[in-house]
């Protein structure tokens, strides 16, 4: 009977097991196309068994292609791989050198070795494809002892002047940071070929002697696109961006193609820098030579957009993306936290768990800092379960340190201080982390206690935990203490202050009426006061009605923040009160003419794990209605309960009527009005607002949580308040 065979498939099937098939049928196999395609080891292991059926398990070309899957390819299995290889009965030279090369690309580059002596055992003599990987996996040991061996071998078998075999030995002496042995080989071979230089180059940079590396760069004959890598590469990674930027434009006018190494480095550079122009010609350079569908490449131009500010473009890029990783979601979140868009931060990372991908620690260290600064504590608490579930032992704490953090500016002081006290090690900045939260709540007295603590654990305080301290004291009004710290910082730890650290003082002495001593300690500033220092100056000035030094203060701030309408309007007030009619027009009149525009005021509450935001008189929210009815109620108690309206911080030359409407619609009371609709009766409201919350409101609220029975924690541009029962945590004192 006549058989008809009509496919490749179908010849093999009907061949003799113990036959090799014809290497043009094997070649062209379904099996070995759909091999090519494969991205998952399920899949492998169905084609594997397609390999069985037909025969093809029987050739070693065939087998070979099994193994360069299972062994190199980031689908593959490196254990699947190994028992492919002992079902061989007779391995050659291809088989060897893809297990090798696989091991050497692994977790596991020791077993390279054991390949490579069992080569070596049955006779089979080691080539210019085995020891470039057998010299990159002694790369990777503790030391470069088993390399030497290895560069004996070489010499045994004639490789010495294969230009691939003696640039990994100079690569593999440079990574040991055995320099003089690497430039010794390099001297010695006579080799001056651009991959020779190339190695050594690598070694100089990864050693961090990129200058030498630099001169032995300016001798390559003929420099090819790795050469330029590698001093790209080496100049970006230790900091010194402007001058991989500068080199790229040199390959550039030498009309070097880039690779994607040398355009993630550029890319790199670029975001560190700024340099927003190099980035468009990277990106146009990448769209016209059809990279755009590189998913590492568009990451790098996503990040380096956010970091240069333009998050337009950033998003436009990432949302064009038709196959994203975690590392676009990470970089796009991480965009936003860096440009303190926080929402939009949240934003991305909610459209992320919708898509079912599961964050990391580098999503979750992005995301934190956005929950922290948005009072989202819903989220930061199921970050915190998450972490515990997924990370509990994540080195140096820093996840942890992050979670304190989160929880101290979400106005849960108690819960970050359960978590550090459950560290099992901790950190200068998680002990920074603990002071700075106590502080900004005010428990300035505890704060001091924790700095002791600090000290006794053998930990040097820095000049952020020196912040932390003069701010309680600043908090607290605990003028004394603080002007000890302040020694204590200059005289024993030889710390010089910092602006933050003269700021912290400033504030505290002025707030305390000591402004003789804080304009004394201006006087002695090593540094230039800044705007906040000035306006600390005039904010004392306020609260003292001393009209002569607020003038001078305001004059300081006008020269360092001519568009900065609040110093203006702080000295118009104070003439109004000193019934300085002229000076409040002229004041009004600067305003108008130069069109400065105050910052509005924003307050945030999450309710049911989204942030609501709100602004003065905001009617933008869906329940618009409801919330206004709410604030008129509460207004009506107010009332009822004797509260009246202070209107002596509103601007002076506004009709009294629509300054008590204007307090009445203040963000914050629209934000509660919000709070108290939302939630269950008990619930505690917690808000943030982007200003300094004013004295209207928080008598205000002092009233609400005492006619409404909430604790209502508020956290404003400096400090936190906790209202309960009438009373404020701040003792009016803020």
């Amino acid at each position: 009977m006549a058989i008809t065979l009509s496919s490749s498939s179908d010849l093999l099937h009907f061949l003799p097991a113990t036959s090799d098939p014809p290497y043009d049928l094997v070649k062209t196999h379904p099996s070995l196309v759909q091999l090519t395609k494969c991205k998952h080891i399920k899949h492998f292991k169905q084609i594997h068994s397609h390999f069985i059926k037909f025969g093809l398990h029987n050739t070693q070309f065939a087998l070979s292609k099994l193994l360069d899957f299972c062994a190199v390819s980031p689908y593959g299995s490196l254990t699947y791989a190994s028992s492919i290889f002992d079902s061989i009965e007779n391995p050659n030279h291809v088989v060897y050198n893809t297990m090798i090369r696989g091991c050497s690309l692994s977790s596991f580059p020791n077993l390279s070795l054991h390949f490579y002596t069992n080569m070596l055992f049955f006779g089979l003599q080691p080539n210019s494809y085995t020891f470039p990987f057998v010299l990159k996996s002694c790369s990777n040991l503790i030391t470069a002892c088993t390399g030497k061996q290895v560069h004996g071998h070489v010499f045994k078998f004639g490789l010495e002047n294969d230009v691939y075999v003696h640039s990994s030995i100079i690569n593999m002496y440079a990574r040991h940071g055995s320099l003089d042995d690497a430039r010794k080989v390099f001297d010695k071979s006579g080799f001056r070929d651009v991959v020779s230089f190339t190695a050594l180059i690598a070694g100089y940079v990864s050693g961090g002697f990129v200058d030498k590396a630099r001169e032995l760069f300016d001798e390559v004959p003929d420099r090819d696109v790795v050469s330029w890598n590698a001093m790209i590469s080496g100049y970006a990674q230790i900091g010194r961006h402007n001058e991989a930027l500068d080199l790229f434009e040199e390959m550039r006018r030498m009309k070097i193609n880039p690779d994607t190494s040398t355009l993630l480095s550029v890319l790199s550079a670029c975001a560190h820098t700024g340099g927003i122009e190099t980035g468009d010609w990277v990106r146009a350079w990448i769209g016209e030579n059809g990279l755009d569908s590189n998913t590492q490449l568009v990451n790098a131009m996503i990040d380096m957009y956010a970091k240069c500010g333009d998050l337009g473009v950033a998003r436009k890029l990432f949302d064009e993306m038709p196959d994203r990783d975690l590392v676009s979601w990470n970089v796009m979140i991480g965009g936003y936290t860096h440009m303190s868009e926080y929402k939009n931060a949240l934003e991305v990372f909610r459209r992320m768990q919708m898509k079912g991908i599961k964050p990391n620690d580098v999503t979750l260290l992005n995301i934190i800092p956005a929950c922290a600064n948005l009072g989202a504590l819903d989220l930061g608490k199921w970050i915190h379960v998450y972490i515990e579930k997924n990370y509990p032992n994540f080195p140096n704490g820093t996840l942890w340190t992050s979670l304190v953090n989160m929880y101290a500016k979400c106005g849960n002081i108690e819960a970050a201080e359960q978590i550090f006290n459950n560290m099992e090690i901790k950190s200068l900045a998680s002990w920074n982390a603990m002071i700075s939260g106590l502080a900004m709540h005010g428990h300035a007295i505890k704060a001091i206690r924790f700095f002791s603590e600090m000290a006794k654990e053998g930990f040097k305080p820095d000049e952020i935990t020196f912040v932390g301290v003069l701010t309680a004291c600043c908090h607290a009004g605990l003028v004394n203490l603080g002007r000890g710290f302040f020694n204590l910082m200059v005289h024993d730890y030889n710390m010089s202050p910092q602006l933050q650290h003269y700021g912290c003082m400033i504030d505290l002495l002025g707030r305390a009426g000591f402004l003789d001593e804080a304009m004394l300690l201006i006087e002695k500033m090593k540094i230039e006061p800044d705007g906040a220092i000035w306006g600390s100056i005039l904010s004392a000035c306020k609260n003292y009605k001393i009209l002569k030094l607020a003038e001078y203060a305001s004059k300081k701030l006008f020269e360092l923040e001519p568009n900065n309408p609040g110093a203006y309007i702080i000295l118009s007030n104070l003439y109004a009160h000193f019934e300085k009619w002229d000076d409040v027009a002229r004041i009004r009149t600067l305003i108008n003419d130069e069109g400065m525009k105050k910052i509005p005021g924003s307050t945030s509450i999450e309710i049911d794990g989204f942030v609501h935001e709100f602004l003065v008189s905001d009617r933008k929210h869906p329940k618009s209605l409801e919330i206004y009815r709410m604030l008129e109620e509460v207004d009506r108690r107010l009332e009822k309960a004797g509260h009246e309206n202070d209107t002596s911080e509103v601007y002076y030359d506004v009709d009294e009527e629509l300054k008590e409407g204007v307090l009445c619609e203040h963000s914050e009371k629209v934000a509660i009005a919000y709070g108290l609709l939302s939630t269950k009766a008990g619930t505690t409201l917690r808000i943030v607002k982007n200003l300094r919350v004013c004295a209207n409101c928080h008598s205000a609220t002092k009233l609400i949580s005492k006619i409404f029975d909430r604790e209502i924690v508020a956290r404003d541009r400096s400090r936190f308040h906790h209202f309960k029962d009438g009373s404020c945590s701040c003792m009016d004192y803020w």
